[in-house]
């Protein structure tokens, strides 16, 4: 059949387009900036040069398919502009699913975020947690947004699915939503030396794979207007750098930074933006996140869609072994 992917050139977006085209899918891959389209070349893979934010680009790149995969999304860390991040992650998912309706295109994975559950308070996150604190960052904020609005069109017969990845790893494209992977990179290199707070912090890891095979199982059995946790293992700071250090083979000294550290750092990094316009690498709802743990489960993937999670020594394994290659 033919699927339009959207953000075909991002992290999780360019996994899932070959993994989709190696299916025997035909592949309408929706990009920005053909730079980046080395990577997503294939035979069953055609480029379309487009913005979420164009209606016209989504409706001829939409033309002809019955599934849409919605990964495109503002993933950057920083915005100068915060009302780009409402743009692109509100406002071009509405332009999404208003193309969809128009084309008569019901069958929808929309890619979310863990994050709009907020953090583990009273246990593991479900998708039945209700958020009780405010939004760290716009990028969650955002999404949840979206999601919301999303849910809308599933009421009126969009048959639109709503899967929520966790901090996702692995080989593929090293940028910002691939952080996790970038952090192993340096590590190993002996380029990271620090450790946020006391490292106690809890995360979730999902391996790659997981999440794209997460997407295609959503859009096979999941149900119209759900939402479903695509996450991994859940290990503090300390615990993922032993394991790092363990499979790896390499011992870094690491010096563990005060929260009131870390925020003072931001202020600096903000300064140094206004001055030289280099964009800060953290944000003050960033290390806010470290004062609390984020744990999630994802049995009702699991259960309902036959979701599975790659361990998370043999995914590090997986991830150093493509870093060291390339």
């Amino acid at each position: 059949m033919k699927v339009l992917i959207t953000g075909s050139t991002g992290f999780i977006g360019s996994q899932l387009t070959l993994k989709l085209a190696n299916l025997g899918h035909t592949v309408h891959a929706l990009y920005r900036s053909a730079s980046k389209t080395a990577f997503i070349r294939h035979q069953n893979i055609l480029l379309f040069k487009g913005d979420i934010l164009d209606k016209d680009s989504l409706r001829k790149a939409m033309t002809g398919c019955s599934q849409i995969y919605h990964t495109a999304a503002f993933t950057e860390v920083w915005a100068k502009d915060e009302s780009l991040i409402t743009k692109l992650n509100v406002d071009g998912t509405l332009n999404v699913l208003d193309i969809a309706a128009e084309l008569g295109i019901s069958d929808i994975v929309f890619t979310s975020s863990a994050g709009v559950f907020g953090p583990s308070l009273n246990g593991c996150v479900t998708e039945k947690t209700v958020r009780q604190l405010d939004y760290f960052v716009e990028y969650e904020r955002t999404k949840a947004i979206a999601e919301d609005r999303a849910k809308g069109y599933a009421k009126r017969g969009l048959n639109i699915r709503i899967v929520n990845p966790t901090r996702t790893y692995g080989p593929g494209l090293l940028s910002t939503g691939n952080s996790v992977t970038i952090l192993i990179d340096s590590y190993i290199r002996g380029n990271w030396r620090l450790n946020p707070g006391n490292g106690e912090s809890i995360g979730n890891y999902v391996f790659i794979d997981d999440v794209v095979n997460g997407h295609i199982l959503a859009m096979e059995k999941g149900n119209a207007g759900e939402n479903y946790l695509l996450g991994g293992e859940n290990v503090s700071y300390n615990e993922m750098f032993k394991l790092i250090s363990e499979v790896s083979g390499k011992r870094r000294l690491l010096i563990k930074i005060p929260l009131p550290l870390m925020l003072g750092m931001v202020k600096f990094l903000i300064l140094l933006n206004k001055v030289v316009g280099i964009k800060p690498f953290i944000t003050h709802g960033l290390v806010k996140k470290f004062n609390y743990n984020w744990q999630i489960s994802s049995l009702k993937a699991e259960r309902e869609l036959g979701y599975s999670i790659t361990p998370l020594e043999e995914g590090i394994r997986r991830t150093i072994n493509w870093i060291n290659k390339t």
